[in-house]
C-alpha cells in the first residue's frame, strides 16, 4: 500500500513534464517513419517494417531509464527523498513507486510504434500483440537501469549517462540499426553477454514466426531486469542509511 501512493505521486510528478513524454513517445516514431521510407528505396531486409519495428520499440525504451534516473536525481536535488526518509517506507517501497507509473508509459510507447508500423503497411497480427506483451519485461531492464543511475547519480551525471551514453550502447549493441554480424564475431559476443540484442530478438523471432530460440532470449533478458531492480534496491537502501 505505502508502495501504490509512493507510485501515484511519481505518476503526478511524471505528467508534470508533458514534454519529455511528447518527446520519449515522439522521437521513436519519427525514426520509424524517417528509416521505413529510407528502406523504400535501399533494398535492404533490414529496413522492412516487420524486421525494424521490433526493434525501434525496444530503443524507444531507453528514453525510460532517463525518464526513472531524473525522477530520483530530482527528488534528491531538492531534499524530497531527505524528508521522505523519515517515513517508514523501505528501500523497495521506494523502487516500486518509482516503477510502476513507468510501466504504463513504456507499453503505451510501445502501441504507438506498432500501431505506427501497422499504418505503415505491417501486417496486423496476434504477434504483434504478444511482442507489445513483452514489452513488459523488457522495460524492467531500462527502468532498472534509470533507477541504479538515479540512486547513484546527480541530475547533470544521469542525463549524460542515461541520455547520451546510453541510447549509444543501445543503438550499437542492439542489432536495431544493423547486423552485428558485419562488425565481427567479437563485438556480436559482447553484445550477446548484455540484454539489449536480446529484447530486440524477442520482438523479432514472434514478429516473423521463429520462436524457437525465444526461450533463451527471454531469460537474459528476465535475469537482467531482476539483477538491475535488486541492485537499485540495494543501492538506495545505501542513500537511505547516509542521510
Amino acid at each position: 500500500m505505502k508502495a501504490l501512493v509512493f507510485a501515484s505521486r511519481t505518476a503526478k510528478e511524471i505528467l508534470r513534464d508533458p514534454l519529455t513524454l511528447i518527446f520519449g513517445i515522439g522521437l521513436p516514431v519519427i525514426i520509424l517513419l524517417l528509416l521505413t521510407a529510407i528502406g523504400k528505396n535501399v533494398p535492404n531486409d533490414l529496413f522492412q517494417i516487420e524486421q525494424l519495428t521490433p526493434g525501434i520499440a525496444v530503443f524507444s525504451l531507453s528514453f525510460m531509464s532517463l525518464f526513472s534516473a531524473q525522477l530520483i536525481a530530482n527528488d534528491r536535488a531538492s531534499s524530497m527523498l531527505a524528508r521522505l526518509f523519515t517515513t517508514p517506507m523501505t528501500a523497495a517501497d521506494y523502487i516500486i513507486g518509482y516503477t510502476l507509473p513507468l510501466i504504463p508509459m513504456a507499453l503505451a510507447q510501445g502501441s504507438i510504434c506498432y500501431g505506427v508500423a501497422i499504418l505503415l503497411g505491417m501486417k496486423a497480427s496476434t504477434e504483434i500483440i504478444i511482442a507489445w506483451l513483452m514489452l513488459l519485461p523488457i522495460s524492467i531492464v531500462f527502468i532498472g537501469i534509470g533507477l541504479l543511475c538515479g540512486s547513484l547519480f546527480n541530475e547533470k551525471a544521469v542525463a549524460g549517462i542515461c541520455g547520451g551514453l546510453l541510447t549509444n550502447v543501445v543503438a550499437w549493441l542492439s542489432g536495431t540499426w544493423f547486423s552485428l554480424e558485419l562488425v565481427g564475431d567479437t563485438f556480436q559476443a559482447i553484445a550477446y553477454k548484455l540484454p539489449f540484442v536480446h529484447a530486440v530478438d524477442i520482438g523479432k523471432a514472434i514478429i516473423n514466426d521463429s520462436g524457437s530460440e525465444l526461450f533463451v532470449h527471454l531469460t537474459w533478458v528476465l535475469g537482467y531486469g531482476a539483477l538491475l531492480l535488486v541492485v537499485a534496491i540495494l543501492m538506495f537502501k545505501r542513500r537511505m542509511q547516509m542521510n
